[in-house]
């Protein structure tokens, strides 16, 4: 009973930051299953996938109500993801549990970096013609990629968001993060799109990409249905209230928990990496 607790106690948490900050909570769940359960690797990946898919499913209705998610940009960025997300579920069990531990905290260091490096930059000019906002001066349709902006922004570097979007799948299924670490530093410092809208759209692409590469754990007997049921059971909860406050927490607030967040599990993981004999392939 205490176990099951804990688990719930610990989905909460994940839940309340992966909808704060568009991570799906498997940014916290596969540290706090590995490092504080002692799961193998691969189990808690594809655990934190279903929590992550329910992170998605709790939030995105909300922030879709409220405006905050770019559907569009969502949508576009989220055909390369899930592509992606199947590939890296097909060679996810290749690799040996070192090596993912050791991406895993590559990944995450490297993205808090960006954003400490980033963090006094300033955002983007909105687009001049404000106002002509889906048509041009002459009243033609505008390119697609000025269909993808807001009222206050415009999106850039479409080809290389579609590039990271792929590899946020990749390491989604890989690591069991939902691909958020990736797709929140991917549409805000490199195609410019806002940090709330960032998170609120990345909300929104989680599930999608979770799913495509969960259904490939789940067919290979990798989800334990007694650790994930209150691990979801915590993360929806958290994921439910979160979202429906998440929009009157100061954007640089956001922005600290997300690097902190990044550097705390990048040293615990890299630690795991180390402890890990380091075995053959699919070990």
């Amino acid at each position: 009973m205490a176990l099951t607790l804990f688990l719930a106690g610990g989905g909460l948490l994940a839940g309340t930051f992966g909808a704060l900050l568009g991570l799906g909570g498997g940014i916290l769940i596969v540290p706090l299953l590995t490092l504080g359960f002692g799961l193998p690797f691969r189990e808690a990946v594809a655990i934190s996938l279903v929590a992550v898919i329910t992170t998605s499913s709790a939030s995105a209705a909300v922030y879709l109500e409220r405006r905050l998610a770019n559907l569009r940009l969502g949508l576009t960025l989220e055909l390369f993801t899930a592509t992606g997300a199947l590939i890296g579920g097909l060679v996810a069990f290749l690799l040996s549990d070192r090596l993912l531990a050791g991406l895993f905290a590559a990944m995450l260091g490297y993205t808090a970096w960006s954003m400490v490096r980033r963090a006094g930059a300033r955002q983007p000019a909105p687009a001049a013609a404000a106002p002509g906002v889906g048509t041009t001066p002459g009243g033609a349709a505008p390119g697609y990629l000025a269909s993808l902006g807001g009222a206050d922004y415009a999106v850039r570097r479409l080809p290389a968001g579609i590039a990271l979007a792929f590899v946020a799948g990749v390491l989604s299924a890989l690591l069991g993060v939902g691909g958020g670490v990736v797709k929140v530093p991917a549409m805000n410092l490199v195609m410019g799109v806002p940090l709330r809208v960032a998170t609120a759209t990345s909300n929104l692409m989680i599930g999608v990409t979770a799913s495509a590469s969960a259904i490939l754990y789940l067919l290979r007997g990798q989800v334990d249905p007694y650790v994930a049921g209150p691990v979801v059971v915590g993360v929806f909860a958290g994921a439910v209230v979160t979202s429906r406050i998440a929009h009157r927490v100061p954007t640089g607030v956001v922005r600290v928990l997300f690097v902190v967040v990044l550097c705390y599990t990048a040293v615990e993981m890299g630690a795991r990496a180390l402890a890990l004999p380091v075995g053959g392939l699919g070990a």
